[in-house]
Formats: structure tokens, sequence, C-alpha cells
């Protein structure tokens, strides 16, 4: 794993964030990394911050890499893929493009291209990340170990069928906007009570982290969990009656929703 060198193509956030998880959890030096990108002074910039290694041109990164990340917009990966497709075939081509599954890949690359689609989302930048995987892809046995143990350094790695990829994405790569939306509010809360602005964001951050790690490690439902916070006629009840209210689980999926029809 040490010596497997990784290749972006397109340099954009959500390929930093990768790559900077990656560096801070050793899972790969910055070194062991190369990019191209559209604006190659920008690329310069925000690639040698990490020491990773510009490059003008994505046939040089094919050149240079065992893992070749597709991490440009979506609109542009078919542009993109087209000229370089010969070269993807000798490599295993890992796609983070929304929108973008098996068999989509499979109308624009070489046959025999070993390719996965993958949706991941920024917290991968801080190893606290979710991949979610197309349960159908063309890798081998070997590319995927070395997939996974490569990538669960800085994420939960999730397998799903191919119908269920979009709204899988959504859950998990669009939601931390609307989690810092909650945090932001949460905070505004504190200020309204006298609390400062920084420790009611790191308090509300803490109380997210922990709530879902607590998750994680028990199985509890969430209901339950809820639950536990909630005494008969308690304060925590009347928040929870308050949101209720307002529609606040509706809203939610709601925003799930609006997200999904638009894909």
């Amino acid at each position: 794993m040490k010596e497997m060198k990784i290749g972006f193509i397109g340099y954009g956030n959500m390929a930093q964030a990768i790559a900077t998880g990656l560096i801070a959890s050793k899972a790969a030096a910055g070194s062991r990394m190369c990019a191209c990108a559209g604006n190659f002074d920008k690329l310069c910039r925000n690639a040698e911050k990490k020491g990773i290694v510009p490059l003008r041109t994505a046939e040089e990164v094919i050149e240079n890499s065992d893992f070749v990340i597709l991490a440009v917009k979506p609109y542009m990966v078919e542009a993109v893929v087209e000229p370089i497709k010969g070269r993807l075939k000798e490599r295993t081509v890992i796609s983070v493009a929304a929108g973008y599954d098996f068999e989509r890949y499979e109308e624009i690359l070489e046959p025999g291209t070993h390719h996965i689609s993958t949706i991941p989302n920024t917290p991968v930048s801080v190893c606290e990340g979710i991949f979610v995987c197309e349960s159908r892809h063309s890798l081998s046995g070997e590319e995927l170990d070395a997939f996974v143990s490569l990538f669960q350094k800085i994420s939960l790695i999730e397998f799903v069928d191919s119908v269920h990829l979009s709204s899988a994405g959504t859950l998990s790569g669009c939601t931390p906007a609307l989690t810092a939306m909650y945090m932001e509010a949460l905070g505004d809360a504190g200020v309204k009570y006298g609390i400062s602005r920084e420790t009611a964001y790191r308090m509300a951050a803490q109380m997210i982290v922990g709530t879902g790690k607590l998750y994680l490690e028990t199985g509890t439902h969430p209901g339950a969990m809820k639950d536990m916070v909630c005494s008969p006629g308690g304060t925590t009840i009347r928040g929870v009656s308050a949101l209720e209210k307002r529609g606040f689980r509706g809203t939610v999926i709601d925003a799930i929703d609006a997200i999904e029809e638009n894909r």
C-alpha cells in the first residue's frame, strides 16, 4: 500500500479532501500522489502545499498512477475520458462523479477497463468520511482489496446496489451541508442565550460527532437514543415537541427528495 501511486484527474474540493485525508491518515504520502486540472497555476498552489506532484495532462497522471481517480465535474466526464480511454484501460479507475454508475461508464470506457463508481463526502479530509460504492464494478479481487484497504483509513465504506447509488450518495454526500446548517442554527441559539459563538459551535460539533459515534458503536436505534434523553415532563421532550410541530422530520425528508428529484 505504501508504494501505491494515486493520481487525480481534476483537483477540486472533493479530490483535495481525499488527498488531505490520505495524507493525514498516513495511508499515502503526498509524494505518491499526482494531479492535473484545468487551471495549472491554481493546481500548483493547491497541490504543492501537500507535496502532491502537479502535472499538466491527464496522460501524465495515468502514466504515474496505479489508481486513477476521476474527479472532474459530472458534465465534464465524457469529454475528459474520450481522448484518454485507451490509457485508462491500463489502470484501476475510481470515479467520484455523481450520476456516473457502472452502466454509464461501460458506454464511455474501453471494454475491459477496471472501474468502480463511488460517491465520497467531504469529511474524508479528517478521516471521518463515507465512501458510497456501487456493488457492481469490474475491479479484480486484488484491486478491490487494495481499494478497501486504502480508503477505509479515511471513511466508512458502504457498498450499495446500482439503483440506490444516487440516493445513498445524497444521504451521505449532500447532508454535510444540511448538518452544517443545523450546527449553525444551534450556534445561533447558543449566542441568543449568551454563549460565545465559538463555544456554541464547538459544543454543537462535538455533540454531532458524539451522537454519531454512539450509534456506530452501539447500534442503538436513533429513536431509542432520543428517548434516553427525554425524561417524562422534562425539558428535552419540549424541544422535540416543538420540532415535531414544525415538521422537522418531514422537512429533512423533503430536502432529500428535492435533491433526488433534480438528479
